[in-house]
Parts: C-alpha cells; sequence; structure tokens
C-alpha cells in the first residue's frame, strides 16, 4: 500500500510540476483503485498543501498576484464550505467535469484564445470562486472553472502557475476543512501522508526541471494536452 501510494504520489507530483496542475486528480484517480474516493481525498490534503504553497510561493509575484484575485480567493473558500453542507459528490458530478475540461482542452488546442477585460474581472472573480469551490467539494478536483478563467487573465507562463499555486493552496485548505469536519481526516493515515508528501515533493521537482527547459509554446501544448488527459480520465472514472 505504501509503495503504490509513493508511485501515485511521484507521478502526480512530476504531472504538477510540469503544467502547474493534475495532483489530486491523478492522486485520486490511481489511490480510488485500491480505497475510497474519500481516504483518497485525505491522504491527498497534505502533499497537495504542501506542494500548492512551493508552486505558490516560487517566482516572486505572491503578493501582487493575491491582491489581483483575492475576491476568487474568498469564494473559493464559501463555495467549499457551503457547499459541503448540502452537496453531495458524485459520478454525475465528476463525468461533466471531465467533460468540461476535454472540451476546454481541444479549444485550447486549437488555439482559441480566451481572454478577460479588466473591468470583467473585477466582477467574475467572486462568483468564479464561488463555482470552483462547489465543484471541488462534488469532485475533490479543483481545476473548473478557475483554471480556464485564470488562463484567461493572459499571465505569461510562470505568473499562471504561480497564480495557479494560490488557487490551489487556499482550495486544499478549504477542502481539508470540510474533510476534517467529516470526520475523514486522522492520525491513522500519518504513514501514508508521510510518504506522500516525500514522493510528491520529489516528483514536483524533477516536473520544474523539465518545464525549465520547455519554450513557451511547447508548454502551451503540454498545459492543454495535460488537462485533456485529466478531463479523459476524469469522464471516464465518473462513468466506470
Amino acid at each position: 500500500m505504501l509503495a503504490l501510494t509513493a508511485g501515485a504520489f511521484l507521478l502526480a507530483g512530476f504531472v504538477k510540476g510540469v503544467i502547474g496542475l493534475g495532483l489530486p486528480t491523478v492522486a485520486i484517480g490511481l489511490l480510488g483503485l485500491m480505497m475510497t474516493p474519500a481516504q483518497a481525498a485525505a491522504i491527498m490534503v497534505a502533499p497537495a498543501l504542501i506542494t500548492n504553497v512551493w508552486q505558490a510561493t516560487v517566482g516572486g509575484h505572491l503578493l501582487p498576484l493575491a491582491r489581483r484575485i483575492w475576491p476568487m480567493l474568498v469564494g473559493i473558500c464559501i463555495g467549499t464550505l457551503v457547499a459541503a453542507l448540502w452537496l453531495p459528490s458524485g459520478k454525475q458530478a465528476t463525468v461533466w467535469l471531465g467533460v468540461a475540461l476535454l472540451v476546454y482542452s481541444v479549444l485550447g488546442l486549437s488555439k482559441m484564445d480566451f481572454s478577460v477585460s479588466p473591468r470583467a474581472e473585477r466582477w467574475l472573480n467572486l462568483p468564479m470562486g464561488l463555482m470552483t469551490g462547489a465543484i471541488t467539494t462534488a469532485t475533490g478536483v479543483y481545476v473548473l472553472p478557475g483554471t480556464p478563467y485564470l488562463h484567461a487573465l493572459q499571465f505569461d507562463r510562470n505568473r499562471l502557475v504561480q497564480v495557479l499555486g494560490i488557487s490551489f493552496t487556499v482550495s486544499t485548505l478549504a477542502l481539508g476543512a470540510a474533510l476534517m469536519q467529516a470526520g475523514e481526516i486522522g492520525t491513522a493515515l500519518a504513514r501514508p501522508v508521510g510518504v506522500a508528501i516525500v514522493a510528491s515533493l520529489a516528483g514536483m521537482w524533477l516536473g520544474q526541471v523539465v518545464r525549465g527547459r520547455v519554450r513557451e509554446t511547447t508548454f502551451r501544448l503540454w498545459f492543454f494536452l495535460g488537462l485533456l488527459a485529466l478531463g479523459a480520465h476524469l469522464a471516464l472514472r465518473g462513468l466506470l
């Protein structure tokens, strides 16, 4: 069990290091083969939080980026915690999340760029956060609609990865609070969580080395291919 946990988080960390996201989806998808989704999510919280904080703080633009999207961060917290009270998770939500990611990835690979004006950004931040928080509660994955929205703000690749890390850090904290409230997080998970943290950090370091050696166009290609793979994985997992 510990060896499989290490392998799952090594791969998940590598994916996150390369494209800036994907650790929860890959880790929960693989761990879900041998445990319940709630148990997998509980193991995922600590390594996801640590890698997200790392991703959010590397780059030197933490405070300016946080000030720019703070209403979205507040919305994520509210959406996650409110939805935890009444929105049950289920296969249908996972399928639709996967389908939406597939559509967004295909549009991105076809080079159809979406952009959000500064005026629209001011009033979109909060509702985007609320929806991202609600979907996080339903699926355990905090990708939509936050990731496409942040991508539409037209950050360069390094700022995009950093602002995703900020968003994911807040999402992980809110999800961890919801899981703790539900009694899913306890001391019995200490060993697998420790293994997951070490493996995910090693994988993320390797992924960042790879990302630092690729061009902007190549990064864009792999970013959308990564989203495409994540979407297909979620949709198939929800159907099977």
